[in-house]
């Protein structure tokens, strides 16, 4: 390792930026803090992203925590998917004592409890939090193909499925919409309209339908339909501070696709509606995606070509991502690559597949006085390994930093003020209340109720004529219409609609109360 004054000139000089900063805490030297050396990320450089990675219990979330903080104090809004329920203290005030006080003079820090501006949302109103719900429609079929993990010719089927339901005006707001309008599309009643497609074979439609049980049994059910989120209403300020939108994401580690599906969705969203803006001097949403692995976990090459793709593009709409994770191996290459600034916790070498894991992280960082291989395993809690894009968009020498403590509260907020933000906030009224309009699934149950009861008065015409005495010379040919619906499978069709159909209005009986 270089010398101490060699270090700590270095470093000062690194973290010298002009502009505005977010500040992460102080270089280290012989295990003693130097707050004349501040190690900070340049705001303007926000927005070309960044990660925070380390092991269980070293402190990525409050590293978030502060960072959040910071932003939100610059008038910067922030978005961050709260997975373990840690991150709502951010809307309370902290709470000093001796131990706390002293960590953070020792820094530079002056540390003034603050509570910042936070609105609690939660995946289609499951949990505490205002509902977030997204229509089927607005998602695409590219979209939901890449998050289903179809293949090309399912992409395409299920391009030709939406195509139809354009057409003939069935609005796919759910689920349950767009397996309807399958069904409808494979049955009998649905061939004429399927040859017009060009065909789509009843394999692909199992698949398809398959791979839709599969995502609803995750939780999506919840979350599509409407009222749709706004994704504009994540960009809000409150007395000058940007406001902190936290998500709830209750037994995620169950539910996956949900969030990558929700991820993707809000990305594609945003990056769709706001303008260009190039090089800003600060962001103007940043997002933190923690537990990041469960967005790449399993995922096809597709739906992570889609990620990268999205997370190089957005940043010249003035947003920045930041993944939290524990190991930079927990990010594919080709978004790695993309993420300008790192904050490092502490990483275990406990098993093969750990010292792998470390010796994959120290081949990311520029070259360094330190013995990373070494120091990344000695880092204490609230210590991290730092190196960010500078303000010309190079690299900062990486520095041993101690990082600033948040300034709100380091613990979930409670019940009670999580439920008083929720029910005060002016977004819960405008989600809140589920709207079921009349969509594919309604329209076509009308469609087969309809045809049955037709079916059922021209078989009893036809009876009618039967019993009534006919002369034998004016016997008649069997209409096409009674030749179909006098066979077994449209009979057997007609049975089941019905049975649908029953069930279908109870469910929209109760859907609309």
């Amino acid at each position: 390792m270089a010398e101490t004054g060699d270090v700590l000139e270095t470093v000062k000089q690194g973290y010298a930026f002009e502009g505005a900063a977010i500040e992460l805490g102080a270089l280290l030297v012989g295990g003693e803090p130097t707050p004349e050396a501040a190690v900070r990320i340049p705001l303007s450089m926000v927005n070309r992203h960044g990660l925070v990675a380390g092991a269980t219990g070293t402190g990525k979330t409050k590293t978030l925590q502060l960072m959040a903080e910071q932003l939100s104090a610059a008038g910067v809004a922030v978005f961050a998917a709260d997975i373990k329920g840690d991150l709502s203290g951010i809307s309370q005030p902290g709470e000093g004592n001796d131990k706390l006080l002293s960590r953070t003079k020792s820094i530079g820090q002056d540390w003034t409890a603050s509570g910042f501006p936070t609105e609690f949302y939660a995946l289609g109103g499951q949990g505490t939090g205002i509902p977030i719900r997204a229509t089927i429609t607005s998602f695409g079929p590219v979209l939901l193909s890449k998050v289903l993990g179809l293949n090309d010719v399912q992409e395409s089927s299920l391009g030709l499925i939406f195509h139809y339901a354009d057409k003939a005006g069935l609005t796919l707001l759910d689920i349950k919409d767009l397996r309807s309008v399958i069904q409808h599309l494979t049955s009998d009643e649905g061939k004429d309209d399927l040859k017009e497609l060009g065909g789509l074979s009843a394999a692909t439609a199992g698949v398809i339908l398959r791979s839709l049980i599969g995502f609803a049994d995750q939780g999506a059910e919840a979350f599509f339909g409407e009222p749709e989120f706004d994704t504009a209403d994540l960009m809000q300020q409150r007395d000058g501070k940007g406001v902190v939108s936290l998500l709830e994401l209750p037994n995620l580690q169950d539910r996956p696709a949900v969030f990558s599906t929700f991820l993707m969705w809000l990305l594609a969203d945003l990056f769709h509606d706001l303008p260009e803006v190039g090089d800003v001097d600060k962001p103007k949403l940043v997002f933190f995606f923690d537990e990041a692995h469960l967005l790449f976990n399993d995922a096809s090459k597709a739906f992570l070509d889609s990620i990268a793709q999205t997370v190089r593009l957005i940043r010249s709409k003035g947003v920045g991502v930041f993944f939290v994770t524990q190991t930079p191996k927990d990010v594919p290459d080709d978004v790695l690559a993309q993420l300008g600034s790192r904050v490092q916790h502490q990483l275990r070498a406990h098993t093969p597949n750990d010292a792998k894991a470390l010796k994959a992280t120290v081949s990311t960082f520029p070259s360094s006085s330190y013995d990373l291989g070494e120091v990344l395993t000695q880092l204490g809690i609230g210590e991290a390994i730092v190196t960010v894009m500078n303000e010309k968009g190079a690299p900062t020498p990486v520095a041993w930093t101690r990082l600033r403590a948040p300034q709100s509260l380091m613990a979930p907020a409670s019940a009670e003020q999580m439920t008083a933000s929720v029910q005060g906030s002016s977004n819960n009224a405008k989600y809140t209340e589920v709207i079921d309009r009349e969509s594919a699934y309604e329209k076509l149950a009308a469609k087969v109720q309809a045809g049955a009861e037709q079916a059922e008065a021209e078989e009893q015409a036809k009876q009618q004529q039967q019993e009534a005495p006919k002369p034998r010379a004016q016997k008649q040919e069997k209409s096409m219409v009674e030749q179909v619906i006098g066979s077994s499978a449209f009979k057997q069709f007609a049975r089941s609609a019905g049975r649908e159909i029953v069930r279908g209005l109870f469910g929209s009986a109760r859907r609309r109360k």
